[in-house]
């Protein structure tokens, strides 16, 4: 079962009535790239949470590839490959040191985690720092051995929240490619942006969460001819409303 699927998962936090996520039931499928968007506070980093185990489920459950994220945990995440917008990384641990950690607790092989951080740091332009200490990096840099630790193992699922945050453009460009590639593998590619432009350009399909529920999803080509062809902006406000209405 080469997708992941969200089933009524929903989520409350103490100390609060109202559900951050309402009963999500969505599906991502193996090939593409889903971008999914919301204002703040709309619920997008507390469904990732759910997804990737950092956060329990209140009611429903998420399915990873045929391991559900709360009875099988750790077989769940070993699909996984996480990016956030502001990762804590081991400071002490030079790039190298970082890189083989994450390779070692998934079980990568020598030769394989060689080609595939060798690849990337040079797409990464990070050779020359990738034996130095990650507190020394600029956030920029850090972001970028982050992504190389989440690909290194060549996870079926990547999960990205608001990943580009700290990179150069040619960072950006380069970081794109790759997760077109990683999708075209078969590969599920999860996205949460605020850069509606970025989304409109490179992902397969899309979904706008708003109040913690899921208000529209689908190809974009449909979803636009649906709204009357218009801008991913003008759907995204219709659906979503105004920074000051939400």
């Amino acid at each position: 079962m080469n997708e992941v699927v969200f089933g009524g998962v929903s989520k409350t936090y103490a100390g609060n009535k109202v559900k951050a996520v309402d009963h999500l039931d969505l599906s991502l499928n193996a090939g593409e790239i889903f971008g999914f968007l919301g204002p703040n506070g709309a619920g997008k980093t507390t469904t990732i949470k759910m997804l990737t185990g950092i956060l329990s489920i209140d009611e429903g459950g998420i399915n990873v590839f045929g391991s559900d994220i709360t009875r099988s945990p750790i077989e769940a995440k070993k699909h996984i490959g996480f990016v956030t917008d502001s990762g804590v990384l081991f400071d002490k641990l030079t790039g190298r040191e970082f890189v083989d950690f994450m390779a070692d607790m998934y079980g990568v092989s020598a030769e394989d985690r060689k080609a595939r951080s060798e690849e990337l740091i040079d797409r990464f332009a990070l050779r020359e720092v990738f034996d130095r200490q990650i507190g020394t990096y600029s956030h920029g840099m850090q972001q970028k051995i982050a992504i190389v630790g989440a690909l290194v193992h060549d996870p079926d699922v990547l999960v990205l929240d608001e990943p580009m945050v700290g990179l150069d453009p040619q960072s950006v460009r380069q970081f794109k490619d790759i997760m077109r590639t990683h999708a075209d593998k078969g590969n599920v590619v999860f996205f949460s942006t605020h850069v509606l432009d970025m989304a409109e350009k490179i992902c397969d399909r899309i979904g706008i969460i708003n109040g913690g529920r899921l208000i529209v999803a689908g190809d974009l080509d449909e979803i636009k001819a649906a709204k009357g062809d218009e801008s991913l902006e003008d759907i995204f406000l219709s659906v979503a409303g105004t920074a000051q209405e939400v």
